[in-house]
């Protein structure tokens, strides 16, 4: 498998990130996470394919394990970000959005590193970033940025939950993709009040939220991810 060197700022900023996570939150977010690895791990070893790194790109695998991979790859990504926003601070920013972006950032920390313990050697690499066309120092690039990040990891969640074979897992994309549309809602209302769940999240006549194929996902994805991804051995639907 060829190695995939990580750009040494990428990972000083992690570990910058993870260092002002205060001590309580943490252990909060690692109670939250052991109790899901927990329900994670009670299914078959078997079940958890190697990933690889192939011309094609890195493969993501197959089967619920594929999922798994997917999911991660979208959580590295939103923490990426959420970690450059409060690492490169917009002109103006408040503090009381500094409190609630550095509150997402770290959620999203702890969603990163929960895939990345349940799947163990089954993991996919650390995928190498590409934020250039995002200005961080402007707050309607970070907001919109942010703002299509959440929804689409919200449409992301919705639409893999149908392929999901192990009830489990099925609990745990259930759990985190509630936390997303919490972002979601709250990255609305900071561009503009009462739009949290208007009907550009929010289908007005069904209720719902709206939900996308692996395949759509990613395309959106890849233009802010430098490593190439193979989903071609994802299930479908």
């Amino acid at each position: 498998m060829p190695k995939i060197k990580i750009p040494q700022s990428r990972l000083l900023a992690d570990r910058e990130a993870i260092a002002q996570v205060s001590r309580r939150r943490f252990l909060g977010y690692a109670g939250a996470a052991t109790g899901l690895m927990a329900v994670a791990s009670s299914c078959k070893k078997e079940d958890m394919q190697s990933s690889s790194t192939t011309l094609e790109g890195v493969d993501l695998g197959s089967g619920d394990p594929g999922i798994l991979n997917y999911a991660y790859a979208l959580e590295q990504l939103e923490a990426a970000f959420y970690i450059k926003v409060i690492e490169s601070q917009f002109s103006g920013i408040t503090s009381n959005e500094t409190s609630l972006l550095t509150d997402i950032r770290d959620h999203e920390i702890a969603h990163r590193e929960f895939f990345k313990n349940a799947l163990k050697e089954a993991a996919i690499i650390d995928l190498e970033v590409d934020f250039s066309s995002i200005d961080f120092g402007s707050r309607d690039s970070v907001l919109s940025t942010a703002k299509a990040f959440e929804d689409l990891g919200v449409s992301a969640y919705n639409g893999a939950g149908r392929l999901i074979v192990t009830p489990a897992y099925l609990v745990l994309a259930g759990k985190i993709v509630s936390v997303e549309a919490r972002h979601a809602a709250l990255i609305r209302e900071l561009i503009a009040a009462g739009t949290f769940a208007d009907e550009t999240a929010v289908d007005m006549v069904t209720g719902l939220d709206g939900a996308k194929k692996p395949a759509d996902v990613l395309a959106i994805a890849q233009k802010y991810i430098k490593t190439t991804i193979n989903a071609s051995n994802l299930p479908t639907y």
